[in-house]
């Protein structure tokens, strides 16, 4: 009897012993995600709790530091608890730089952290910036601009265009300061000079450097007293304005005047310095310029922009003579097809870029000759008391001929 009680007293403490050690908790178990959404200061991670050790989980979260192991003493997020998959956002970070996180999760029975993994965090560039090709010059100005399309990680904080007269211009070039932060921005170039070819690139600083965009380049058109735009061509030797010229005045300012639609004397007037539209439409002015008497061309005031001049008859001989001759020259001086040339039997190649056109004439008495199949320009030369020496291209056949001085011709300008 005494045997029996004795074992059954420790039966029942080694039921009391086993029940204890079952209630007992123990630290949850917790694997780390990996880290997600890295930015220069912050990242995602989290965690999933998969047992909570037989207590509650009352905190989770991920902690992280710079060396390995990190605890709930360095930096941490702290998420509500209870088991399952969590996610956390890891903030204040330094860009470019090594983290180790770990997840974690406590209960009563005490702190427990999951696998480690580790991340960089993006490194700071100079920012990303596009350059907008450059538009609407002046005998001085142009514009410009760019479009800051990522800081890079830090806050752009100036941004402008740099240009210079050689390739790949920088900040220590002439520039503009156009504001700060991404998006598009205008500039306005100043202080440029005609016929200077520019380089241009749209720039963003931060506090890595300085970016730049593509370069872009721009020649600034040659301009007359009017603020007519001109631009240039090279054939051989010479250079040449690709359009008529257009102005009403000479270079020094000084009017030279017109008729409308009064005829001029060819025997009686030796002197009239005159220019008129071509068939008196304004409409046609940009496209086929004005036409002048030889006396405004012989004028020592120059009707040419600065640095040019009318050629002369041997300077004209030289173009002519370059493209083969009389027979040929035409043929590679006007412009292609038939929208403006209504009447010619040459095909025409305008392999020279000088884009002749049918710019006509006026006759001393008022009469304006067809526009569409004929074409003469002045020569600064003349032949007797009462012709000026001209270049024609009349249909298919161009060459040096001698027109009245008072006869309204039209005039290209060749570069000193």
């Amino acid at each position: 009897m005494i045997n029996t009680i004795r074992i059954t007293g420790i039966i029942i403490l080694t039921i009391l012993s086993q029940s204890c050690k079952k209630d007992k908790a123990t630290p949850p178990i917790i694997a780390t995600e990996n880290v997600t959404e890295i930015s220069y200061t912050t990242a995602t991670s989290g965690g999933n709790v998969t047992n909570e050790g037989g207590a509650t989980v009352l905190n989770k979260g991920v902690c992280w530091n710079t060396t390995a192991d990190p605890t709930i003493s360095n930096n941490k997020t702290v998420e509500d608890g209870g088991s399952g998959i969590f996610s956390s956002s890891l903030t204040q970070l330094t860009p470019n730089t090594l983290y180790y996180v770990r997840a974690y999760a406590t209960n009563s029975a005490g702190t427990s952290y999951g696998n480690q993994v580790s991340f960089t965090t993006s490194r700071i560039e100079v920012p990303l910036v596009l350059t907008i090709n450059v538009s609407s010059t002046t005998q001085t100005t142009a514009i410009s601009g760019g479009s800051v399309i990522r800081d890079n990680g830090a806050l752009v904080t100036s941004r402008g265009i740099c240009w210079s007269l050689t390739t790949m211009p920088s900040i220590e070039n002439d520039k503009t300061s156009d504001g700060n932060g991404i998006g598009d921005f205008t500039s306005i170039m100043t202080g440029l000079e005609t016929e200077q070819t520019y380089f241009v690139r749209a720039y963003a600083t931060n506090s890595v450097g300085t970016g730049y965009g593509t370069e872009v380049k721009i020649t600034i058109p040659v301009f007359d007293i009017d603020g007519n735009l001109y631009h240039k061509v090279i054939i051989g030797t010479q250079s040449w304005l690709v359009e008529n010229l257009k102005t009403t005045k000479y270079s020094n300012g000084d009017l030279i005047g017109t008729t409308s639609p009064a005829t001029l004397n060819i025997s009686g007037e030796t002197n009239p310095k005159y220019q008129w539209l071509n068939g008196n439409n304004e409409n046609r002015l940009a496209l086929y310029g004005r036409l002048y008497t030889w006396f405004v061309i012989a004028d020592t005031r120059n009707i040419c922009p600065t640095g040019w001049h009318v050629p002369t008859e041997s300077e004209w001989r030289t173009l002519i003579n370059y493209l083969g001759g009389e027979g040929m020259a035409g043929a590679k001086l006007k412009e292609v097809g038939s929208a403006h040339w209504e009447y010619s039997s040459i095909v025409s190649t305008n392999e020279t870029g000088f884009t002749a056109l049918p710019g006509g004439s006026r006759y001393y008495s008022g009469i304006f000759s067809i526009s569409n199949w004929q074409t003469y320009w002045w020569s600064s030369d003349y032949n007797t008391v009462l012709s000026g020496t001209s270049f024609f291209i009349e249909g298919n056949l161009s060459a040096i001929m001698y027109k009245e001085k008072n006869y309204g011709l039209s005039v290209r300008c060749l570069k000193n």
